[in-house]
């Protein structure tokens, strides 16, 4: 399988199976609409007829090109993924998202959590809770000596001595039974002090920085109680932050809406900021909603992840390199690995959301559907049923997945989103799915085009 297209002025051609990427000429190009094994020893008459606008002697020796590179294993790929997928990938919990918080101090109007009550009773996570969180993690992660806590809400630091005091207890028992933790945490930064970053800078591997861009932008979508803005607020306490990480991990992650359909200028913003790690992600909400994005609007939104690409590719050119964008970052020489291909995230499975008191759910967006509960931390039971429904999921299992040609990119997608908005976990959100695959294209011709 191979899927083609053009990006800002290439001919681009993937080989789906191998993940080989070819930058061709319009003549090849046009010949991969007719050539396909099997291959014949002459070049068929009838795509010489087709190919008729193209010197014939040119278009026998592409053939031939196209052939042994079939022949070598780098185009037409037969897919050797599928008969490892349907092996149940049964595996220890690794990773942790971490409700410390059932409350925030800010009411983002396309919030999922329900403006951080994820609509139940306002509540923050105790201490207790917390390191009982942490021992159930080591009891439930095997062999697994690497493991991953995301500080996660409503806004986690309206509960910071119980971040505190996780980590404390984490570090005091990981090394005598052999594991490593790796703490995150996602902010809001209206609660930022200089205590707080230099501890963020200090025990938090990664940190996640919500801002939606300009001023105007942010202030509209991210305001107070009260409906203030927040930009202000934070823009300088994050520009702090970043400055006191070296080369520790963060990234500033925006949301784009309805409302900011132009939102290439609002990536453009936060790298003016001085923030070279960033992403701005669509909002994925009900389509009722004013601030929702439809498929009316992808046309729009094509455009600007073109121009963003266009941008990037220019400052790459010149040496300028300015800013990551998440969705266009991309690995052609190895990429993740076959199990990340066929299975993404690994949430029900692998991974799992805790919230404050004490139940686990698949995922932070299953968090408050009572029907994916999977137990509490304090009797240490799983519903298995869960998840192994979720050790069994993989892009052979989800509808449309398996003939499509960015399944080994996006795995699937987000199952939380199939759920919430398709109605089933095997049913890809369409939207995102388009998303998604446009994102894909312009990151591996970022990619193809500086050479890795």
């Amino acid at each position: 399988m191979i899927h083609k297209y053009i990006q800002n002025g290439k001919y681009i051609v993937l080989d789906v199976c191998s993940g080989g990427v070819h930058l061709v000429d319009e003549l090849t190009y046009k010949l991969l609409d007719y050539a396909a094994p099997p291959f014949e020893s002459e070049c068929p008459a009838d795509i010489l007829a087709k190919m008729s606008d193209y010197d014939a002697d040119e278009v026998k020796e592409c053939y031939f090109e196209l052939a042994e590179l079939h022949k070598e294993g780098m185009l037409f790929t037969e897919d050797d993924y599928k008969k490892y997928a349907a092996m149940a990938m049964k595996a220890p919990i690794k990773a942790m998202c971490l409700h410390v918080s059932h409350d925030c101090n800010l009411r983002c109007k396309y919030c999922f959590a329900q403006t951080g009550d994820f609509g139940g009773s306002r509540m923050l996570m105790s201490p207790e809770t917390g390191k009982r969180a942490m021992d159930f993690l080591i009891e439930q992660s095997g062999d697994r000596e690497n493991l991953e806590v995301d500080f996660f809400g409503g806004e986690p630091l309206m509960a910071w001595d119980t971040v505190v005091e996780t980590v404390k207890y984490a570090r005091s028992i990981e090394k005598q039974h052999g594991k490593n933790f790796r703490f995150t945490i996602t902010t809001n930064g209206m609660l930022l002090t200089d205590d707080k970053i230099d501890y963020i800078n200090k025990e938090m591997s990664n940190c996640v920085l919500s801002l939606d861009g300009r001023k105007e932008v942010n202030d509209n979508i991210r305001p107070t109680p009260s409906g203030k803005g927040s930009y202000d607020i934070i823009v300088p306490k994050y520009q702090k932050l970043v400055a006191g990480r070296g080369t520790k991990d963060y990234y500033v992650r925006g949301t784009f809406t309805k409302y900011n359909l132009d939102f290439a200028n609002d990536v453009l913003h936060i790298s003016d900021l001085g923030f070279e790690q960033l992403s701005v992600e669509p909002v994925v909400t009900d389509e009722s909603r004013p601030y929702a994005l439809t498929k009316e609007d992808l046309p729009a939104i094509f455009a600007e992840y073109d121009r963003l690409e266009k941008i990037m590719e220019e400052q790459k050119e010149k040496g300028e390199r300015r800013f990551n964008f998440f969705h266009f970052m991309i690995d052609l020489n190895q990429g993740p690995c076959a199990i990340k291909r066929l299975r993404g995230c690994g949430c029900g499975n692998e991974y799992v959301a805790v919230t404050p008191d004490g139940d686990i759910y698949p995922c932070h967006q299953f968090v408050g559907i009572e029907q994916w509960k999977m137990g509490s931390i304090f009797t240490s039971e799983l519903n298995r049923e869960i998840k192994d429904y979720f050790a069994d999921i993989h892009i052979y299992s989800k509808e449309g997945c398996s003939d499509c040609w960015a399944r080994f990119y996006c795995s699937g997608g987000c199952n939380a989103n199939s759920f919430i908005y398709e109605g089933d976990v095997k049913k890809p959100h369409a939207l995102s799915c388009e998303l998604q695959k446009k994102r894909i294209e312009c990151a591996i011709a970022l990619a193809a085009a500086s050479g890795c």
